[in-house]
């Protein structure tokens, strides 16, 4: 994979230790043409797919794959636009792959998808997989879960601590190919401002239900991409791992000495 200047790049996706497939992916994608990155930017996506049998690989696999071809191909669109169509279009993809192939009627996937373009930071996002930005020694969560302990959790209802080990904490309250047509995406109404330095990690609950934050914060912000990637995966594992684990590590350094490199 050729990644221009201005960003360092490592991503694993990993079956863990208990299921018997991975129905996480995870993607990245900027267009050949030099123009044509000048309009786009660059695209980085996770998804964790749900559906028994084959049916959340083949829907994570949809929406990343999907997300990335219509993002590349949105003409005329504003970032946030062209992301919240790209993730429009993969439901739509979802649910008719679904249609004409009833064993996958409960087909689904989080997604989480973040354009960096220039300096700014777009983030379209449904589900419960997180985008988190390192920056000055500190780490903000940029996405909000769609599930049912996080409405508990923002209610009031229950506390951080509780919803740690609530017995429904995987209970989504939106994914992709799930519902009718309208389909609730999180989408930035502005750009976050990149600093150089700045790191992004996408991930999907397979990680961060089995890593504290803090653990993130260190791990992250004391290793360079690739290798903090591997010891997260290893560290989820050595937890249980029973899901798959999905992270993708971005770091953002616009400078022309940027070393670049693509790790799977």
């Amino acid at each position: 994979m050729e990644i221009r200047p201005g960003l360092e790049l490592a991503q694993i996706s990993d079956v863990g230790m208990v299921r018997e497939r991975n129905e996480d992916c995870c993607g990245y994608w900027e267009p050949k043409n030099e123009d044509e990155f000048q309009r786009k930017g660059r695209l980085a996506i996770v998804a964790d797919g749900m559906g028994g049998h084959e049916g959340g690989e083949l829907a994570s696999r949809i929406a990343v794959e999907t997300t990335c071809f219509f993002y590349g191909r949105a003409a005329d669109l504003e970032p946030a636009e062209a992301l919240a169509a790209a993730l429009r279009e993969a439901h739509e993809r979802i649910r008719t792959y679904a249609h004409e192939h009833p064993q996958f009627h409960n087909m689904g996937t989080t997604c989480t998808a973040a354009v960096i373009h220039g300096r700014h930071l777009w983030v379209a996002h449904i589900g419960d997989s997180r985008l988190y930005l390192f920056r000055g020694g500190k780490l903000r969560r940029l996405t909000r879960d769609h599930s049912y302990v996080n409405q508990l959790l923002e209610s009031g209802v229950i506390t951080h601590a509780e919803a740690q080990h609530h017995p429904q904490r995987n209970v989504l309250t939106s994914a992709l190919g799930i519902g009718r047509d309208g389909v609730p995406i999180d989408v930035s109404a502005e750009p976050t401002q990149l600093e150089p330095g700045d790191k992004l990690l996408l991930c999907t609950d397979g990680l961060w239900g089995l890593v504290s934050e803090r653990e993130l914060h260190d791990i992250v912000e004391a290793h360079p991409p690739a290798e903090a990637c591997q010891m997260l995966v290893n560290l989820a594992n050595e937890r249980g791992g029973n899901d798959n684990i999905t992270v993708e590590i971005l770091r953002f350094d616009p400078t022309p000495t940027a070393n670049q490199d693509a790790h799977h």
